[in-house]
């Protein structure tokens, strides 16, 4: 019996394990997904379908034998956003953004973007003097942003970092809180605080807390300075009135850059109150020393079933929405409707 044709790719050894997964995970997911059939024999694989899938399944190989070459551990997810970028032709982009290291962990793990679009993310923050990160929760706004203020603090680019956010939804009012003022704002402050010590280590970043090199401060602390070589990253963002986004982005000063990060849709200022990081988008888009970033439920990166949330409450959103029109409308119309007789 003749056997099927197929492609024969070599595989090296010590690259086998990792490229196929734990129980050959990784290729009965490739299996699945692209509709073709992969078969190991010794220090290579046979890839059986038709002339599209073997060649989306090869390309695919080949790309993330390369991330392996680099010393990058590969799971079912990763290979997951992997096989998802064949469709949109945007595969090598897996081996660009593996090479993309940022900065490595005070326990030396790289810090590198996961998704095209934190890619871009991360490009644009280099290419531009202030940037805005738009996105849902999961999609590494944040912590980017402070992988890049951190490698900038080290490599001299800056000398200091200045982290802010706003204390307290629509006002900051930090009274009812028991302690002292630092005991007061260190809640609102803490994933600040947790990103830093996770790549700089809690012993470096204390050093540089007590030198006044970084700074960790309530939103309200920026007002009448201006803030020259440094890197200054302004957290959920949403949560700023018009005044104090206005505040902000004039105290950058020479030889600094600005991240400024936020999710639309976790806005928790009075309905009353337009979110500064709404009017900024619409005041501050044409101006080219400018970034602005969008990212999605694509670019999350916690498990998959943090995706699937994002994705549930954007469609349920997106349709509060459009519904919210055509209720304000009926309400109008009843609102100036004639009484009559009712019917039965």
């Amino acid at each position: 019996m003749q056997e099927k044709e197929g492609i024969s790719m070599t595989i090296p050894a010590e690259h086998a394990g990792n490229l196929f997964g734990e129980l050959d995970e990784n290729l009965r997911h490739m299996e699945k997904a692209l509709h073709v059939e992969i078969v190991p024999r010794g220090d290579s694989v046979k890839i059986y379908g038709s002339a599209a899938n073997t060649g989306a399944a090869q390309r695919l190989i080949e790309n993330l034998l390369r991330v392996s070459e680099n010393g990058t551990h590969l799971t079912p997810e990763s290979v997951d956003y992997a096989m998802s970028l064949l469709h949109t032709h945007k595969e090598k982009a897996i081996v660009e953004m593996d090479r993309d290291v940022i900065i490595h962990t005070a326990l030396g793990r790289p810090v590198k973007p996961k998704t095209v679009g934190q890619k871009q993310y991360v490009d644009m923050i280099r290419e531009h003097m202030i940037t805005f990160g738009i996105g849902p929760a999961g999609t590494g706004k944040t912590y980017l942003a402070m992988a890049m203020a951190i490698a900038a603090f080290q490599n001299e680019d800056v000398q200091r970092i200045i982290l802010t956010r706003p204390a307290l939804e629509a006002g900051e009012k930090l009274g009812f809180l028991p302690g002292d003022l630092q005991s007061k704002i260190d809640p609102y402050l803490r994933p600040l605080y947790d990103a830093l010590y996770q790549i700089m280590g809690a012993e470096n970043f204390q050093k540089n807390l007590e030198k006044g090199l970084i700074e960790v401060a309530p939103l309200a602390y920026m007002r009448g300075r201006t803030l020259d070589n440094a890197f200054i990253i302004l957290d959920e963002a949403q949560n700023t009135t018009p005044s104090q986004m206005k505040m902000f982005l004039t105290r950058i000063g020479f030889g600094s850059k600005a991240v400024v990060t936020g999710d639309r849709t976790q806005k928790d200022l009075p309905r009353e109150i337009t979110s500064g990081l709404a009017i900024a988008e619409r005041v501050l888009a044409k101006i080219p020393e400018i970034g602005f970033m969008e990212l999605t439920s694509r670019d999350v990166v916690r498990p998959p079933l943090v995706q699937k949330i994002v994705d549930a409450y954007e469609k349920y959103e997106e349709k509060a929405a459009q519904a919210a029109p055509r209720r304000k409308e009926e309400s109008h119309d009843n609102r100036y409707r004639k009484p009559g007789k009712r019917n039965g």
